[in-house]
């Protein structure tokens, strides 16, 4: 598969698609799975509300964050890879994590929310054809392609597991 090009997403999602150095993004996005999955269990479920400052989110409303934001990511894939085109809403990050209810969940709810989103969304992008992934939509104003968006999807998920390896782990241990 092709990588985004310049001109495929607004300038904002640059560090995520950057961070992401495999063009084959199927195998990327199966492999972060894993990855991710076998991270997040070796997180103790009583260390699940730990924030490494205060305002901080904490490590289940981070796991709950990835999960919310792929859910939009796919969709918005999904609309552009249907030919929708009509504009689509952004959504505020904070609003969602503060109305999620992640506090109140397990560790392991949240693993396995997040995995059955993941391996859901890998069958989608897989449907998708070279001539789906080059279609584009619009978010909030910017254009962005299906491809673009698989990639960001990776580069988010990428960029969490970065942060809670160096600022939450390294705190707990």
């Amino acid at each position: 598969m092709q990588r985004p090009k310049p001109g495929d997403y607004a300038q904002h999602y640059e560090h995520y698609i950057s961070g992401i150095k495999d063009d084959d993004i199927h195998k990327v996005l199966e492999s972060q799975l894993s990855e991710a999955v076998r991270f997040f269990k070796s997180i103790p479920e009583e260390k699940g509300n730990y924030r490494y400052a205060e305002n901080k989110w904490n490590i289940k409303e981070v796991i709950g964050h990835v999960a919310d934001t792929e859910r939009v990511y796919a969709y918005r894939a999904m609309c552009f890879g249907r030919g929708e085109n009509k504009a689509l809403p952004g959504f505020e990050q904070d609003d969602y994590v503060k109305e999620g209810n992640f506090t109140g969940r397990t560790m392991s709810e949240l693993i396995n929310e997040f995995r059955l989103l993941r391996e859901a969304d890998l069958l989608l992008f897989k449907s998708f054809d070279e001539n789906m992934l080059s279609r584009w939509g619009y978010v909030e104003g910017n254009k962005i392609t299906v491809r673009a968006i698989l990639f960001i999807v990776a580069g988010h998920t990428q960029h969490h597991l970065k942060i809670i390896k160096e600022k939450y782990i390294t705190m707990l241990t």
